[in-house]
């Protein structure tokens, strides 16, 4: 009798979740940012979000349709090549262009985000492979590419619509960090305002807290994100950024705590903290190796707005995501059932 065990490939362990139904609940959990980017920014964000999303998903299905050979043959093979797309389609690219729409501010142009779609989606992710082999975040890294190259609109935050005053004290940046990182860091905004978006210049989907905190509850129900994850990157934010704002007091250093929810309620810590930080794909595999990537990113964000007195979150992701496969490789789980081998003592 044969006794020989064959094992297969891994994953080993089996589940009904897949990925176009965990792709899909973070969509769900994106709804409350877009419709209050909506309600905040009126028509001009729906556009936007529109734009952005058809622009990801068409590029995907050309390079899909193009890479596939649908236009081999007078294209006879399209047919196909569109079913075989349909079945593989896993709401990553609506993903994609839903988070870029909601990280710029409604300032941008609908062509402007258009490339930013096709940059995301072309060059960041299936350049790579497609879903699971990208290296960094493709919103972010769009993003990014949308500062570089759109430097005037990207730049250019507005108020919503239903806020009919003009703070002059406020700066074109992202939520009031100039007041927050000046020489003088007390805020003249309350943190209610802050958690609200109410009378405050940012983005489309990261001015309102209310609903990125609606959407890491339903993250954290269907189990999709680990409840800690946010939470640690946001703490370690906050903490670092009331140390480094110490620093900005005339007369010496001064440790105000009360600055906390100011830092951590202001840009978009918040939304990259539940929705960017913690992709599966271009994040740490193994817990030990999360909590250095949270800690070290959380710090490295704090410090650069404290110099740069700018909204870095995307930046912060694409150096984090960089040297992913680094922590990977240095900090390891402990396999089950390992024991360091004793080494025999000197002279026996």
């Amino acid at each position: 009798m044969d006794n020989t065990v064959v094992v297969s490939a891994p994953p080993h362990v089996k589940s009904r979740r897949t990925t176009r139904g965990i792709m899909l609940d973070v969509v769900i959990a994106l709804i409350p940012c877009a419709v209050a980017g909506i309600v905040y920014f009126g028509a001009l964000a729906l556009m936007l979000e529109l734009v952005a999303v058809a622009f990801c998903v068409a590029t995907e299905f050309v390079y899909f349709f193009i890479q596939n050979k649908g236009f081999s043959n007078k294209c006879r093979n399209a047919k196909a090549v569109c079913r075989r797309w349909v079945r593989q389609f896993d709401f990553t690219s609506v993903i994609t262009g839903l988070i870029l729409a909601l990280i710029v501010p409604v300032s941008v142009k609908w062509y402007e985000i258009a490339i930013g779609g096709i940059f995301a989606v072309a060059l960041v992710k299936m350049f790579f492979g497609g879903t699971g082999k990208n290296l960094v975040n493709p919103a972010a890294t769009a993003r990014i590419f949308m500062f570089l190259s759109f430097s005037v609109t990207m730049a250019k935050y507005s108020f919503p619509d239903f806020a009919n005053i003009d703070f002059g004290y406020l700066s074109s940046g992202a939520t009031n960090l100039s007041s927050l990182l000046g020489k003088n860091p007390e805020t003249t905004l309350t943190a209610l305002d802050l958690f609200l978006g109410t009378g405050v210049k940012g983005c489309i989907g990261e001015t309102c807290k209310v609903a990125i905190i609606a959407g890491y509850i339903y993250l954290c129900v269907r189990k999709v994100l680990k409840w800690w994850q946010p939470l640690l990157f946001t703490a370690v934010f906050g903490f670092t950024a009331v140390l480094m704002s110490g620093f900005a007091f005339e007369g010496g250093y001064k440790f105000d705590i009360s600055l906390f929810l100011p830092h951590i309620l202001s840009g978009g810590v918040l939304f990259a903290g539940v929705f960017m930080f913690p992709d599966y794909v271009t994040s740490p595999k193994c817990t030990k190796a999360q909590l250095v990537y949270y800690i070290i990113g959380a710090v490295l964000l704090a410090v650069l707005r404290y110099f740069t007195r700018l909204e870095t979150a995307s930046f912060v992701i694409l150096i984090m995501n960089l040297f992913v496969p680094l922590i990977d490789k240095y900090v390891r789980p402990v396999p089950f059932g390992y024991r360091n081998s004793e080494r025999p003592k000197e002279g026996k």
